[in-house]
C-alpha cells in the first residue's frame, strides 16, 4: 500500500477521518474483492497526485464492521468523500479514474 494511504477502522475512524483538517477519501474494499484490487492502483495513484490536499484511507470492511454499517455500505468497493466530517461524494462500484478525480477536485 502507497505511503499516502492511511490504514483506517472501527477503532480511527472518527478521528482519521470525521475529524480531519482536509478532505478525505475513504475506499471500503476487502482482500477477496475483484473490482476492489482493480480499482486500488487508482487510488494509489491519485493519491499520489492529491495527496498533498486531500487525505486518503481503505478500510478492510471484513476486519471493520461497524465503519461501513453506519454508512449504509451495501456493495464494495464503495468510495466515500468526507469534508468536514460530512459525506460530500460517494461512489460505488468500479469506476473510471477520472469519475474519481471529479469528486476529488470538487471537495478542493
Amino acid at each position: 500500500m502507497a505511503e499516502e494511504i492511511v490504514e483506517i477502522n472501527d477503532d480511527n475512524f472518527e478521528t482519521e477521518v470525521l475529524q480531519s483538517d482536509k478532505p478525505v477519501l475513504v475506499d471500503f474494499w476487502a482482500p477477496w474483492c475483484g473490482p476492489c484490487k482493480a480499482i486500488g492502483p487508482m487510488v494509489e495513484d491519485l493519491a499520489g497526485t492529491f495527496g498533498n490536499q486531500v487525505k486518503f484511507a481503505k478500510c478492510n470492511v471484513d476486519n471493520s464492521p461497524i465503519t461501513p454499517g453506519r454508512f449504509g455500505i451495501k456493495a464494495i468497493p464503495t468510495l466515500i468523500l468526507f469534508k468536514s466530517g460530512d459525506v460530500i461524494d460517494q461512489i460505488i462500484g468500479l469506476v473510471a479514474k477520472s469519475r474519481l478525480e471529479e469528486a476529488i477536485r470538487k471537495s478542493l
